[in-house]
């Protein structure tokens, strides 16, 4: 039965990402279930997350992220807290920590595979670090007992790559914050007004503005007649993206909870065009809200639509392979409607409440698996 938890997590607030939002996911599920835990991270905005206690660690910025130093306080933490098992998310640097000190200390360790860094490298103009990078990312997870990866593609990336063993879990979405509802909102509806008050169509991204999500993409869309465009989150590229779209796009900056549910809801088209991701969680949120959704035919987005029946899929490479797609769903009230209708099913029983009862079962397999370990290291002595 798991009673302790150690949260070893490479992001966490005030950070706003894929890996934070599943981590602060996790904490509910944990909270709910009445599972201690602690957490331990680069970054809080308090001592305490859901009466967890928050260990922060020393830091370095590295491509605007603030990336955690190991050092022999984490290893304190985990031996005074005795977890009885060890999730490590996205593990880096003190996610490669926590699971070394799990092999030496006989915890099972569960880590969650959610960022293609080898991937990045390409993005930022360091392609030649790719093998490296590859190698170190394999080595950090071959010594844990579980890993967990969003997709079977990227599953079968990590034991490519040597990553140990892989099984496939997945990310929730909150069903009662993003739903069909909200379109109709009062305060989906004055945001509409303001957006599109000649009642264009609404066509939107939400994510962090970073060069890997490839927002710049958005720009092939901006003459399409009677549109209106709208950008929901903040980052390094805000600024550049700013001058590119000039005042054909309207940046909302970071919203969360109900106001970012609001700015989904007056919205009717959504685009994602990062082509490196491991998953897509904003895509999801738009499903659930019953939105058409345009992403590219890469990476975890393809896992996510299928092309035709609740989504469109572009072609990433090239020039107006986005165009095309939004065109047509601004062309095809009937393939609009159908597309929206099918998101929202796509969506039903993809809660956090069913997906973190998935987590709960590996974590309760990566514990069997050392006590079987444990087993038979006793006998072989």
């Amino acid at each position: 039965m798991i009673q302790r938890v150690a949260v070893v997590t490479e992001s966490f607030l005030p950070q706003v990402n894929g890996v934070t939002n599943s981590v602060v996911r996790v904490l509910e599920t944990l909270k709910q279930q009445e599972i201690e835990a602690i957490v331990i991270s680069p970054t809080s905005v308090s001592e305490k997350h859901l009466g967890f206690k928050v260990h922060t660690t020393a830091s370095v910025p590295l491509f605007q992220f603030p990336v955690a130093m190991p050092g022999p306080s984490i290893s304190r933490l985990l031996e005074d807290f005795n977890p009885d098992v060890i999730h490590v998310a996205a593990p880096f640097m003190i996610g490669a920590q926590a699971i070394a000190w799990g092999a030496r200390n006989n915890t099972p360790t569960v880590a969650i595979y959610q960022t293609d860094v080898a991937g990045y490298l390409e993005r930022y103009n360091l392609a030649f670090a790719r093998p490296v990078m590859e190698r170190l990312v394999a080595n950090i997870h071959l010594d844990a007992t579980l890993n967990l990866a969003p997709t079977k593609e990227s599953a079968n990336y990590l034991e490519s790559i040597g990553g140990g063993r892989v099984a496939v879990w997945g990310r929730g979405v909150d069903l009662d914050l993003f739903n069909p509802q909200n379109r109709n909102h009062p305060d989906s509806l004055r945001l509409r007004a303001q957006l599109a008050p000649e009642g264009e169509t609404v066509i939107g991204f939400v994510g962090r503005l970073a060069a890997e999500k490839q927002v710049h993409r958005m720009q092939e869309l901006l003459d399409l007649p009677n549109t209106k465009f709208v950008v929901v989150g903040d980052g390094p590229e805000r600024p550049k993206l700013e001058a590119l779209f000039g005042n054909r796009v309207r940046f909302l900056g970071a919203l969360s909870g109900l106001e970012l549910a609001y700015a989904y809801g007056a919205m009717d088209i959504f685009t994602h065009f990062g082509t490196e991701e491991t998953f897509g969680q904003t895509i999801q949120e738009a499903q659930a809200t019953g939105l058409a959704v345009v992403a590219p035919n890469s990476g975890g987005p393809k896992h996510l639509i299928e092309h035709g029946v609740d989504g469109l899929l572009a072609i990433p490479d090239g020039v107006g392979g986005y165009r095309k797609l939004v065109a047509a769903l601004l062309r095809d009230a009937g393939l609009y409607r159908q597309v929206s209708e099918a998101a929202v099913r796509r969506v039903e029983g993809k809660s956090w409440f069913a997906n973190n009862a998935k987590l709960l079962q590996y974590y309760e397999d990566a514990m069997a698996e050392n006590r079987a370990l444990r087993a038979e290291q006793i006998e072989l002595a």
